[in-house]
């Protein structure tokens, strides 16, 4: 411990025991812990007691109290635990009798103080940072101590009770991996005392009446398959096996479930392999046995595993498929499609019943939706799924949820008018479809399965958040759809189907509501992104009404549709203004009219999102080359930097910054100055021009002031920023061999100037109103003087100092404790007399 520190220790102990107070600080209390935690792993030994005996004296004190504060009781338990964690600190804390006045029946456990959770939190917490050694673990078993965390598996508090299960099986490792000195067999003797105690606590859990305990004992199991899976476990689970097969014949379903999770965190463990056959039996059991609800979570879990017998695996992908065959089977004629599934797993009627039911249908649905999506977000699928017949079932459910389908079945007409515009169930499976986008042969229902989504798409009943995911679904089966035409030349097809979409597209555009407005304006955003290259596609949108309407919306009400509309106006350039062969236009739509609306935007919109999106828009024509020759792109940069500058957003100022940098890069490579400061430099003459040349278009442009300026901004990621690009441009400028060249700064006429910018710069944030056009003599245009800054300022020192921490000082130890003196022992100064 640092010596400043511990002489403020005594200081710190004596005014958190001091009952007086009206109490500390919960944080300060945790950052104290913190470092308390730190120390104690850095200095197992005794000396940290010894040389401070303050820190048992507090511990004491507080015991002492009549009614100690519950967080500083909390504290105390804790703080006494991470001292306890080593074996030597162990021993001279049970001399002073204080572990057991603390954590045995002695202690907090048999008073009124107990009953608050702040006071079990830290009981718990306290004693999982002992457990670290076999003295500790027999101090909790022979006190009496283990029955405590038994108890508290049951807590009021779900925090508490999950520390208590996550503590047991810290314990029962600690026990098997510190005391047994041979393999573990089944019989009993072979365990260590202190894991019988927790095994047979256990066993009597599994076995008992309350579902309560047989819900804890479960958890308990799933926490520890879950974090240790060294050989042992699988002796525990051969003692355990008979207890979790009855579960799979009883009506429990919080047992049930929980057994799902455990069998689960099981499989996935490698103890147990794809040759242990009788887990594998339990999990067939269990797939069989469970609901529908119950078995689907267990069945994607075992879909998702690489090392898994095939039968099981088979009869985890019946198990989750059942619902979309359920489905398949109620809309479709007799006969018309084969179904997904040759044969159940359990009884059909079961999951008929359940989508039959209006309170547990869409429940049903959207669970086995969400499963599949996540297996269609795997790059490598396990298993392979019956794509066709999987777009056939979610075809049908969005029929179903649209009332577009008239089922023959009577299932059929009670599934439909279940799920007759649920939203839940659309959502779902709207993700799903888009998902299938990516999975091939799906070619011959592309032409249905674009009705239905243009049904969606136009229909007034459909919600602003299904619209959005019908968008999102689109765009996804567009691309598809425009891959296949590629392919077998079906571009007839895509043409009709692209038309439609842009004609439902401008109805949505003109929508009251803004969050349809925004997510079409999103939509379009994607297609041009994906599809700008496709003749079609930009014949079908330029001769719509789409172009038109998505500038009119730059004038939006609603900020968030003004930022979408400055996304889409920017994308569709590339195909209006910046392709190779732009198509001709009306005056409303040249290039310089959109560039100043944006510009507009830009430095007059009140709304922080817009201007974003437009300095974001400016970045990407910058990057791709659309701004035109070098000098078109100077003044285009240096309008931009003019109306950034002073942003009140340090977003849109940021976005400034990265448009110098790419601006920056680009100049670089046009005049042929290398990239990299190790790179070889063409000639002297050569390069000394190319430097000129880039210096003036620099200090033309007003870069210098802007980056400047930026080192001494009060938001720090600006700082940072302009830092990298000046240390970039020093790194062009000065080659690594004259790097330090030209330090003689008094000699040169700029020489003052460059020392106050200096001066200044070490200021950093506190550099108040800084001047962009100059102070002090200094000019940011000319050429000279930057090039003089450039070479003399250390921005490494800059660039450190800027990622420095801004509180480094007052997050120190000595810091700390200052602080909690400072706020807790004023007792006395701040008493008065109220008389």
């Amino acid at each position: 411990m640092p010596s400043e520190c511990s002489l403020l220790l005594p200081r710190v102990c004596a005014a958190l025991a001091d009952p007086r107070q009206s109490g500390s600080d919960d944080t300060c209390l945790e950052k104290l812990l913190d470092w308390f935690r730190v120390l104690t792993r850095l200095d197992p030994t005794v000396s940290l007691l010894q040389d401070n005996p303050c820190l048992t004296d507090f511990i004491a004190a507080v015991l002492a109290l009549p009614e100690p504060s519950l967080s500083i009781l909390s504290f105390t338990l804790r703080l006494a635990g991470m001292l306890a964690a080593s074996e030597h600190r162990f021993q001279h804390l049970q001399q002073e009798q204080l572990l057991v006045r603390l954590f045995g029946r002695e202690g907090p456990l048999n008073s009124a103080l107990w009953e608050d959770a702040s006071v079990r939190s830290g009981w718990v917490a306290g004693v999982h940072s002992m457990m670290q050694h076999q003295p500790a673990l027999h101090f909790l078993c022979n006190g009496g101590g283990i029955d405590v965390v038994f108890a508290l598996q049951g807590d009021p508090s779900l925090f508490v009770a999950s520390a208590a299960s996550q503590l047991l099986v810290h314990m029962l490792t600690l026990s098997v991996e510190s005391e047994t000195t041979k393999p573990l067999s089944t019989v009993d003797c072979d365990w260590p005392a202190c894991a019988q105690m927790i095994i047979k606590h256990i066993e009597d859990s599994l076995q008992s009446s309350s579902a309560s305990h047989v819900e804890h004992s479960l958890k308990l199991l799933t926490n520890l398959f879950g974090s240790c899976c060294t050989p042992w476990t699988k002796v525990l689970w051969f003692s355990i096996a008979k207890h979790l097969e009855s579960f799979l014949t009883e009506e429990t379903v919080q047992a049930q479930h929980k057994l799902a999770n455990l069998l689960l965190k099981m499989a996935w463990s490698p103890v147990f392999s794809e040759a242990d056959s009788r887990f594998w039996a339990l999990v067939t059991s269990a797939l069989e046995c469970f609901t529908p609800v119950q078995a689907g979570p267990l069945a994607v879990g075992v879909l998702r595993l690489y090392k898994c017998p095939q039968d099981v695996r088979m009869q985890a992908l019946t198990v989750l498929l059942q619902p979309m065959d359920c489905i398949l089977r109620a809309a479709s004629q007799p006969l018309e499609y084969a179904g997904l599934l040759d044969e159940s797993v359990s009884d059909p009627t079961t999951v008929e019943s359940l989508l039959s039911s209006k309170s547990s249908c869409a429940g049903l649905l959207c669970q086995t939706l969400a499963h599949l999506e996540q297996l269609l977000s795997l790059i490598h699928l396990p298993v392979d799924l019956p794509y066709v017949s999987l777009l056939r079932s979610l075809m049908a459910i969005l029929q179903f949820c649209n009332g577009s389908l008239s089922p023959a079945s009577p299932l059929g007409n009670t599934i439909s008018r279940i799920l007759i515009n649920c939203f839940r169930v659309q959502k779902s499976a709207l993700d799903v479809l888009a998902a299938l986008s990516e999975r091939k042969g799906c070619d011959a229902l592309i032409e249905n399965l674009f009705d239905i989504l243009l049904a969606y798409l136009e229909s007034p009943n459909t919600s602003p958040t299904v619209l959005k995911k019908a968008f999102q679904a689109t765009s996804k089966w567009l691309v598809c759809l425009q891959e296949l035409s590629c392919s077998n030349s079906q571009w007839q097809q895509t043409v009709k189907i692209l038309e439609a979409v842009f004609l439902v597209l401008q109805k949505r555009l003109c929508s009251p509501c803004w969050e349809v407005r925004d997510s079409s304006l999103e939509f379009l955003t994607v297609l041009i992104k994906y599809l700008r290259d496709q003749d079609e596609f930009r014949q079908c949108l330029l001769s719509s009404e789409v172009p038109r309407l998505t500038e009119d919306l730059l004038e939006d009400p609603e900020s968030y549709v003004r930022a979408s509309a400055v996304t889409a106006v920017g994308h569709l350039a590339f195909i209006t203004y910046f392709s190779p062969e732009p198509p001709v236009m009306g005056n409303q739509y040249n290039k310089e009219n959109t560039i100043a609306k944006l510009q507009e935007i830009l430095s007059t919109d009140s709304e922080g999102f817009p201007r974003r999106a437009v300095i974001s828009i400016f970045t990407k024509w910058l990057r791709q080359g659309c701004t035109g020759q070098l000098e078109d792109t100077e003044q285009f940069v240096s309008r931009v930097i003019q109306i950034v500058e002073n942003d009140l957003d340090w977003e849109v100022r940021l976005g400034g910054l990265e448009l110098v940098q790419v601006f920056c890069n680009q100049t670089v490579c046009q005049l042929g100055l290398p990239k990299c400061p190790y790179a070889p430099v063409p000639s002297a003459v050569t390069s000394s021009g190319h430097q000129n040349q880039s210096l003036q278009i620099f200090c033309r442009a007003k870069l210098f002031g802007f980056l400047f300026h930026s080192l001494c901004d009060c938001d720090k990621p600006l700082g940072q920023r302009a830092c990298d690009i000046l240390i970039g441009l020093r790194s062009h400028f000065y080659p690594t061999s004259t790097l330090k060249a030209s330090q003689a700064v008094e000699e040169s006429p700029a020489g003052h100037s460059v020392a106050w910018l200096q001066r200044t710069l070490r200021q950093g944030a506190l550099a108040q109103n800084f001047p962009i056009d100059g102070g002090d003599g200094m000019d940011f245009q000319d050429p000279e003087s930057m090039m003089l800054a450039l070479g003399t300022i250390d921005f490494e020192d800059l660039h450190s100092e800027l990622n420095r921490c801004s509180d480094h000082v007052e997050k120190s130890p000595q810091s700390l404790l200052q602080d909690i003196i400072a706020t807790v022992g004023t007792t006395e100064e701040n008493e008065a007399d109220c008389y």
